[in-house]
């Protein structure tokens, strides 16, 4: 009799609960994957004018900042609009690479361009996969990584303009990496948990730690491939 006496009714929302589980990973993914080719875009076209962009660095910067914390807020759920915002700052993420890409490419070091991208890539991708399929909640650690982000800015504002120091800029670029890395669990499973309201939120969160781990792997692989 037990056969007969099957909750089908909570099994079917439990289907449906995890098709859309799959559908809002998928778009999630879809959208970062799409974002890239925005930001590799702003990069190619703006590439010529690494001078200038170096010039303009921190009003790009800002402009980015902008877009994050107020123009992705005021589109949020705002079909077409977020879409466009989201690009917008993604473009401008490449745009602001430019001067770290150029500088690589004048050495003679941009091959290191690719395997960053490639080791990134593939990082990104087994943190996403162990995040999945962990049965270790790691909710809890949005608030000690946030604190830890807070003082890793700091430390390179201090050292930006005050120590100047090559070696602590090695520790600081290595602490980036190790920090998004563990972002990249801790949102991938916030987004597998339905803690996210819209894909374009969500594809915002993974752009960022897989942004700043690429940026983090060109920087020390330009340090430590360079003949200075």
């Amino acid at each position: 009799m037990a056969l007969y006496n099957r909750d089908y009714t909570s099994a079917e929302a439990g289907y449906v609960q995890e098709g859309a589980s799959v559908s809002f990973m998928k778009q999630t993914y879809q959208l970062l994957a799409a974002s890239m080719i925005a930001a590799a875009a702003g990069a190619y076209a703006t590439m010529p004018y690494a001078e200038t962009i170096m010039q303009y660095k921190w009003f790009i910067f800002g402009a980015e900042l902008l877009i994050l914390f107020f123009g992705l807020n005021m589109t949020r759920g705002k079909a077409g609009l977020n879409l466009a915002m989201l690009f917008l700052f993604t473009f401008l993420t490449g745009v602001s690479l430019v001067p770290l890409l150029a500088s690589l490419i004048g050495a003679g070091n941009g091959a290191v361009i690719g395997n960053a991208f490639l080791m990134t890539s593939v990082l990104f991708g087994a943190l996403s996969l162990f995040a999945i399929n962990s049965k270790t909640d790691y909710s809890s650690w949005g608030k000690p990584l946030f604190i830890t982000l807070i003082v890793v800015i700091i430390a390179s504002l201090v050292n930006m303009f005050i120590l100047q120091s090559p070696m602590m800029h090695v520790i600081i670029t290595a602490g980036i990496l190790l920090l998004f890395s563990i972002f990249t669990i801790y949102d991938t499973q916030n987004i597998a948990n339905g803690a996210y309201d819209s894909p374009v939120d969500a594809a915002v969160s993974l752009y960022l730690d897989f942004l700043n781990m690429f940026t983090a792997l060109l920087q020390l692989l330009g340090i430590f491939g360079s003949d200075d």
